[in-house]
């Protein structure tokens, strides 16, 4: 059987890895509900973003990255703009937004909003995500918070 010209038992696993990425995004990063980690997150899962070279594996990695987020940023919110399944993969682009209410690279907080977009892929075996890339705007966001200093050629 096939559902949208894809075989039906793919299009439902697809569909089924969406929501969990989704749920990941909602319960552990925003409402910062961390033991749900030990339920989504594999044991071995690994974090391949740059930014976090020393950071653990398994649900602890994901946990220290949350409390990282929190400790700097209120409101935390991730809107998924777009979402690709394939395979045992999701890909998104996110648009990170709060406020920003606590230390960050040594800074005290200047309660200044913030959005930025950021690409994940995560991979998914079974019912846990095994691991994630992200590229973040990082730029972006540290000139929106006013660390950088801002140029009028004009």
């Amino acid at each position: 059987m096939r559902l949208h010209g894809v075989p039906f038992g793919a299009a439902t696993t697809c569909e089924h890895n969406k929501r969990l990425v989704r749920r990941a995004l909602a319960e552990i990063y925003v409402n910062g509900i961390l033991e749900v980690a030990n339920e989504l997150i594999h044991p071995d899962f690994v974090d391949h973003e740059p930014a976090h070279p020393e950071q653990p594996t398994g649900p602890e990695s994901v946990k220290q990255t949350v409390r990282r987020l929190h400790a700097a940023f209120g409101g935390l919110r991730f809107e998924v703009q777009d979402e690709i399944a394939e395979d045992d993969k999701v890909v998104q682009l996110v648009i990170m937004s709060g406020r920003h209410a606590g230390s960050l690279m040594g800074r005290e907080p200047t309660g200044k909003e913030f959005a930025v977009r950021h690409t994940y892929i995560w991979r998914i075996a079974g019912d846990t995500i095994v691991e994630h890339w992200g590229s973040r705007d990082d730029l972006g966001l540290l000139g929106q918070l006013g660390f950088l200093p801002m140029h009028d050629d004009h």
